[in-house]
């Protein structure tokens, strides 16, 4: 489980990358070529489907079992 986490968070931060590669390439543009802020907005919403998708992979895993929660104590 730790694995997939680690893979996650690299597709999302290399999707995050992309996107501002996109952001800040300048120049003009190839007619045949999709435009930046379509390409841009292709890769956020790919780092935010697969955010969400990691946190449902997180809570399915905790609800089955797969793995436990060993948070800090509380001091009182």
């Amino acid at each position: 489980m730790k694995y997939v986490v680690i893979v996650a968070f690299v597709a999302i931060l290399g999707s995050l990358a992309a996107a501002l590669v996109y952001m800040m390439r300048g120049g003009v543009q190839d007619e045949g070529e999709a435009p930046r802020q379509r390409r841009m907005a292709r890769a956020l919403a790919f780092r935010v489907g697969f955010s969400v998708l990691l946190f449902l992979v997180v809570l399915v895993a905790y609800f089955m079992g797969w793995i436990q929660p060993t948070g800090l104590p509380l001091q009182r």
